[in-house]
């Protein structure tokens, strides 16, 4: 994976109304409560409620309580963590649903590992690794070599490590702001995140799966004077997965563009901004 892949737009505008200012009903109008309205007998007095009707208001919350509980326990759950292969539909049914079970406690370097052998560590697996590879380290040669060593199947990773070293030519750096040898210019803030959106799983058995992943990204060089600025894109990695050494590897991935949605209204931040959000706010293990 290479950040010079294409990756598009689309739209798909959402919102509440029509009128973002819209009150009572979409009218722009406002309720107003006065003293003595409809909760009074008309001299000013609440009438007084009876001890029977109290008794029905406290059992109905009551039972609106336990409705609840009932419901966030059995939610998105199965026997088998994750739901695992074809025994469970419940990605199916919730997708966006966590399982609840606890997450990945592991880790590889700076990577998240030991996943779950289930649909649901094949979820978590890819997730984290799609963080990884989109992350400002594999601009880095050694640091992207070790990247790979910790994502990827051991038989593929000497070829990927060759073709990786290709594709981060240096007349690729310099086209996206770094120096020749990979470094950040002085004064710059060289940014590259990925950001999970969801996971969805379309293939699995015992040993193997497939993931795709929908991600947004940030890329671009933050400081003064840059020529580069950060922009946000929206991209889908589909990573095929397979069980190795108690862990899942990628066998490998794909990258298409999208879904992208429309571009909110926000402002746009100063180069200063978005350089000390990202050195001050940390990445996250993702769990399924």
């Amino acid at each position: 994976m290479s950040q010079g892949d294409e990756r598009g737009y689309g739209s798909e505008p959402g919102g509440r109304t029509e009128d973002p200012y819209s009150t009572v009903g979409g009218t722009r109008q406002t309720r107003t409560r006065l003293p003595g309205g409809d909760d009074t007998d008309g001299y000013g007095r609440r009438p007084a409620r009876s001890s029977r009707s109290l008794v029905m208001v406290v059992g109905v919350v009551v039972l609106l309580v336990a409705a609840i509980a009932f419901a966030n326990l059995g939610d998105g759950r199965s026997e088998k963590p994750g739901g695992g292969g074809k025994e469970s539909s419940a990605a199916g049914a919730g997708p966006t649903s966590a399982t609840g079970t606890k997450p990945v406690q592991g880790k590889n370097g700076t990577i998240a590992a030991g996943f779950a052998h289930d649909e649901q560590g094949a979820q978590s697996a890819a997730a984290n690794y799609a963080v990884a590879l989109g992350s400002a380290e594999m601009f880095d040669k050694s640091q992207r070599d070790a990247i790979l060593q910790a994502t990827y199947d051991p038989q593929v990773v000497p070829g990927l490590q060759a073709d990786m070293a290709k594709a981060y030519s240096p007349q690729f750096l310099t086209n996206v702001g770094l120096n020749d040898d990979g470094s950040t210019p002085t004064g710059m803030t060289f940014v590259s995140r990925t950001v999970p959106v969801g996971t969805k799983v379309t293939s699995q058995d015992q040993d193997s799966a497939t993931v795709e992943v929908w991600c947004t990204g940030l890329v671009g060089m933050a400081g003064e004077g840059s020529t580069k600025p950060v922009t946000a894109t929206w991209f889908t990695i589909t990573q095929k997965l397979k069980w190795i050494g108690e862990d899942w590897k990628i066998e490998s991935s794909a990258q298409t563009e999208g879904p992208t949605p429309v571009n909110g209204d926000n402002r746009a931040s100063s180069a200063d901004d978005i350089a000390a959000a990202v050195e001050g706010y940390g990445g996250f293990t993702y769990a399924r």
